[in-house]
């Protein structure tokens, strides 16, 4: 089977299994509804009524399953482009504190009040949190020209740290001591908040953001291949890499706003994507969008329904599946090469 028509198949297979995950989604909760009652629901369409199961499907479940699906698919994409910029199979938004800074950016609008009186101020707290926590792992990790796998994950560990201390004495310092089950949303993710109103915004930055990073995907080839090949062929790395660290915090920052720190999503999807499709990120980048719509899709059904009544953080069903996932890869990557680099 030729390039594309195995690129095209992928697609497809995604497309379909995204389509079936959102289905089960809308079918399976607290209320269970026979897949043939959603699909008999969603053709008839949102104005056919609002009472019974056409209620939950509607307004419940629906606004849950479609941020489920932008979320991970945005998280997917920016993990890929993450692991091209910076030249690490680990690297990951929440891995390099991306999740974790625009967490604390999102809490201080909350429990401070700063900036929550603006439609945009969660966005941009989030988005500058995690622009900040980037950079910042970026610069520690980094010695001279080399950038080693142990001095990335510690340097991620260290930032998580003091984001989580900040974030801990924000709560502290609040005067309403029932804010903390909104901090606990923001450090271990949920999509139960999911709202019709509140999906434009994120759903506006995976499209605007994916599409970006398709057509940078020659120079993100470029500078995974290396930093010293992509310079010889004209590309300015250190702007380059200036540039798409901002777009990429931006994308990051806007979704952690709606959904909570969400981990290793941006970690295993891209891994899976180039056994299956290779490292070009012109086609990695579309498979990793429909992928991580399909992970975090299934990861909260089973968030919803493996302890039912009681809901589990999406975030937590992630990280028991993403932990042992990046214990195997730290210890593929750092064979040889000591955890000091």
């Amino acid at each position: 089977m030729s390039g594309r028509r195995r690129t095209a198949a992928v697609l497809v297979l995604l497309a379909a299994v995204l389509a079936g995950s959102a289905v089960a989604g809308l079918a399976l909760g607290p209320v269970r509804i026979a897949p043939g009652k959603v699909l008999a629901i969603l053709w008839g369409g949102p104005g056919a009524g609002r009472g019974g199961f056409a209620s939950i499907v509607w307004d419940v479940r629906m606004p849950r399953v479609l941020l489920g699906a932008v979320v991970g698919a945005g998280l997917a994409v920016a993990g890929a482009v993450l692991q091209a910029l910076v030249r690490n199979a680990l690297a990951d938004p929440f891995l390099l504190g991306a999740s974790s800074g625009a967490s604390a950016g999102a809490v201080l609008v909350l429990v401070l009040g700063v900036g929550a009186g603006a439609a945009a101020g969660l966005p941009l707290a989030a988005f500058a949190g995690s622009l900040v926590a980037l950079v910042a792992v970026y610069a520690l990790a980094r010695r001279g020209a080399t950038m080693t796998t142990g001095r990335l994950v510690l340097a991620g560990v260290a930032v998580q740290y003091v984001l989580s201390a900040l974030t801990s004495l924000v709560l502290v310092l609040s005067a309403h001591p029932d804010q903390i089950r909104s901090v606990l949303f923001w450090t271990l993710g949920g999509l139960g908040g999911a709202r019709w109103d509140e999906l434009a915004l994120p759903t506006a930055a995976l499209l605007a953001g994916t599409g970006l990073l398709v057509t940078l995907a020659r120079p993100l080839d470029l500078l995974l291949a290396g930093e010293e090949g992509a310079r010889t062929l004209g590309l300015d790395t250190g702007r380059f890499r200036a540039a798409v660290l901002v777009l990429v915090s931006l994308v990051i920052g806007v979704l952690v706003a709606c959904s909570g720190a969400i981990g290793f999503v941006g970690l295993m999807v891209p891994h899976a994507a180039r056994m299956v499709v290779g490292a070009g990120h012109r086609v990695l980048l579309p498979v990793c969008a429909l992928a991580g719509a399909v992970f975090l899709t299934l990861a909260d059904l089973l968030a919803r329904t493996a302890a039912a009544p009681e809901e589990i953080p999406v975030g937590v069903v992630t990280a028991l599946a993403g932990g042992p996932f990046f214990l195997w890869m730290l210890r593929r990557s750092t064979r040889g090469e000591g955890v000091a680099g």
